[in-house]
């Protein structure tokens, strides 16, 4: 019996084995934390799972400078990720190169859903950032509602103390900002 492949098969936690960013290995967890089959994402690019060719270049980039640089094998960041069916979900990941001089020519990856922000400098109640996470998968007020048994008026008090604590005045700015804030590590609940 091969206990290392039934180890990679079974074990719970998302892992993706990646050759100059493109998926060619991963564990039926990792698909299904995504919404996709193993078949749907094998020997395609992990661009795949990222909310935009943005944020894409942007981690690869930020990864690549920090294994050179620090002469590192491993790397990790929390970063917005985007299930198939365009929830954007906050998630904290950890990368080992198995080619340091050459990182991207094979690395591992665990990948650990974040239901709330990191810690930081804007401190926001539970309910708000539950909120947040809603608001930046296009959720309206009453939408949010119904999903956390909530009146649209008390969501709407919330998003207005968010408004507020991040100092913007529409919902693109409001959603922009999280985002970033969230991708920075400066806003948590």
């Amino acid at each position: 019996m091969d206990y290392n492949l039934l180890a990679f098969e079974y074990c719970p936690a998302p892992i993706v084995v990646l050759s100059y960013r493109h998926m060619v290995e991963m564990n039926p967890a990792f698909a299904h934390l995504f919404g996709y089959t193993r078949e749907e994402l094998i020997d395609h690019s992990i661009v795949k799972i990222f909310p935009s060719i943005e944020d894409y270049e942007k981690v690869g980039n930020d990864a690549l400078q920090s294994l050179l640089k620090k002469q590192s094998l491993f790397y990790s960041d929390q970063r917005f990720m985007q299930h198939r069916n365009g929830e954007l979900f906050w998630t904290h990941t950890h990368g080992r190169t198995l080619s340091p001089e050459d990182p991207f020519k094979l690395m591992v990856w665990h990948f650990e859903r974040k239901d709330q922000a990191p810690s930081s400098k804007q401190k926001l109640t539970q309910r708000e950032s539950e909120i947040t996470q809603l608001i930046v998968n296009g959720f309206t007020c009453k939408e949010i509602a119904r999903k956390l048994n909530l009146s649209h008026r008390t969501v709407e008090v919330h998003k207005a103390n968010l408004m507020k604590k991040l100092e913007v005045r529409s919902k693109a700015e409001l959603t922009s900002k999280i985002i970033i804030q969230k991708s920075m590590g400066t806003l948590f609940g």
